[in-house]
C-alpha cells in the first residue's frame, strides 16, 4: 500500500504547486487563462500570505493539493473558508485523496471556529459535483457567481 501524506505547503514547494495548477488549468480546459508564475505564487502565498496551501504526496511524490483563504458570513458574524482549488491527478483519483483533502480543511476550519467552506464547482464536471455530494455538501442553486476582473477593475476605479 502506498504511503500517503498531507502537509501544508511551503516556500520551497511553489514549483510543485505550479505544476498542480497547471494540471487542474489543463482538466478544466483553462490553460489560455493561466498567468501564474512561480514569482507571483511566492509572493501571494508567503509573503502577503493571502492564501494557504496543503500538498498531497503518495510515496514522496505530489499527487494534489487544496488552496484555500478565509472568508467572512456577516450573518454568521463567524470568519469561514473559501476552497479555491482542490485537485488530485487524475491517475491518482478514487483511492481517497481528494476526501483526505478535504478531511484537513474541515480540520482547519474546526479549529479556527468557522461556520463553512464554501467553493465553486463549474456546471459540466459531474465526477466533483458527485464528490462534493458524497461528503455532504449542498449546491447554492440560487446564487450566481459575478466576476469584475483586469481592465474592468480598472475602469471602474478610474470612474
Amino acid at each position: 500500500m502506498p504511503k500517503f501524506e498531507i502537509r501544508a505547503a511551503g516556500k520551497s514547494d511553489v514549483a510543485t504547486l505550479l505544476d498542480l495548477i497547471r494540471g487542474i488549468a489543463e482538466y478544466e480546459k483553462m490553460t489560455d487563462e493561466l498567468v501564474a508564475t512561480e514569482e507571483l505564487l511566492s509572493e501571494w502565498l508567503f509573503e502577503k500570505r493571502v492564501a494557504e496551501a496543503l500538498l498531497a504526496f503518495e510515496d514522496c511524490e505530489p499527487v494534489g493539493y487544496a488552496l484555500f483563504f478565509p472568508l467572512f458570513s456577516t450573518f454568521a458574524g463567524r470568519g469561514g473558508l473559501y476552497l479555491e482549488d482542490l485537485f488530485v491527478l487524475p491517475d491518482r483519483r478514487g483511492r481517497g485523496y481528494g476526501k483526505a483533502l478535504f478531511k484537513n480543511l474541515a480540520a482547519i476550519a474546526v479549529e479556527r471556529n468557522y461556520c463553512r467552506i464554501e467553493w465553486r464547482c463549474l456546471d459540466w464536471n459531474q465526477p466533483s459535483i458527485d464528490f462534493y455530494h458524497s461528503l455532504g455538501a449542498i449546491a447554492l442553486d440560487e446564487w450566481t457567481t459575478f466576476r469584475l476582473a483586469g481592465d474592468n477593475i480598472a475602469a471602474l476605479a478610474r470612474s
